[in-house]
């Protein structure tokens, strides 16, 4: 695959996960920038920098703890939206250093936020979902794989783009089948009353 292409690969597999977690993939982009583990574009050096990095940290650190709060998550999911499209927007355009300006914006814009947006909807969804039919107690259940589909997705993307992208396919798929299992049923039990 061209530098090209695996650069584009990267950042919607990385946007994705922004989908997931807003802030926890673009503190994994930064720490492996500082590291000198991912070359950032030139306009996007200060992502790998210290002050980058520990401001990432401490967002990332408050985002994750506070989608285990009842009613907050919920609200966060109303936030997190517009913030995963913009996140997801700038961690893709970060990675896309090989890329011409024209190109790498409009596949950043299109399919970085595009796929976050899309990621953050149906998870939030999910959580809206969840909270009507469990009260609320199955929200931890949720908030926890999301966790885990950032973690893996972003490790996933930095070492194997490709593999990333086809789980972000498999993730999106799954989730549009169980979210038209949960309307079917909706209106099943809607027409009964």
């Amino acid at each position: 695959m061209s530098g090209l292409a695996l650069s584009i690969v990267l950042g919607i597999a990385l946007a994705a996960a922004t989908g997931f977690r807003v802030f926890l993939p673009m503190l994994i982009v930064s720490g492996a920038a500082y590291a000198g583990h991912l070359q950032l574009g030139s306009s996007f050096a200060w992502l790998g920098t210290l002050p980058a990095l520990t401001m990432l940290s401490a967002a990332a650190l408050a985002e994750i703890l506070a989608y285990y709060v009842p009613v907050v998550d919920n609200l966060l999911d109303t936030l997190a939206t517009p913030a995963a499209l913009i996140a997801g927007t700038i961690v893709s355009a970060a990675v896309m250093s090989d890329v011409p300006p024209m190109v790498k914006w409009t596949a950043a814009v299109i399919a970085g936020g595009g796929i976050a947006g899309l990621t953050q909807g149906l998870t939030g969804i999910l959580r809206a979902h969840s909270t009507v039919f469990t009260g609320g107690l199955g929200n931890p259940v949720i908030a926890t794989a999301e966790l885990g589909g950032a973690l893996l997705l972003s490790f996933l993307a930095l070492v194997a783009p490709l593999a990333a992208v086809a789980l972000v396919i498999l993730f999106l798929l799954v989730a549009v089948r169980l979210l038209r299992r949960l309307f079917r049923r909706a209106r099943s039990s809607d027409s009964r009353s």
